[in-house]
């Protein structure tokens, strides 16, 4: 998966809709090979974000879990951890 995009279920607050727009961005940049698509690709690179954000949208409110929404402070003091730690010269 890319680096880019970040798990979006089961935190506390939920997803905003910026959020979930930028992890289709980043499917769609990835996907496309494209940062920055053409003149001639840009209403399909658009549309593109608009359904994957569309459809992880509905995916996320379809989600349900047991498990205790997650913190996301605490998850980022993590994942900061976990590049200090497999970055460390």
């Amino acid at each position: 998966m890319c680096r880019n995009i970040r798990t979006l279920h089961n935190f506390e607050p939920p997803a905003s809709d910026d959020e979930v727009r930028a992890a289709a961005l980043q499917y769609v940049r990835k996907i496309s090979g494209f940062n920055k698509p053409s003149k001639a690709n840009a209403e399909a690179f658009e549309r593109a974000i608009d359904e994957v954000a569309a459809v992880s949208a509905r995916l996320l409110d379809a989600l349900t879990t047991e498990a205790p929404p997650k913190d996301r402070e605490v998850e980022r003091a993590k994942a900061r951890a976990r590049a200090q730690q497999r970055y460390a010269a």
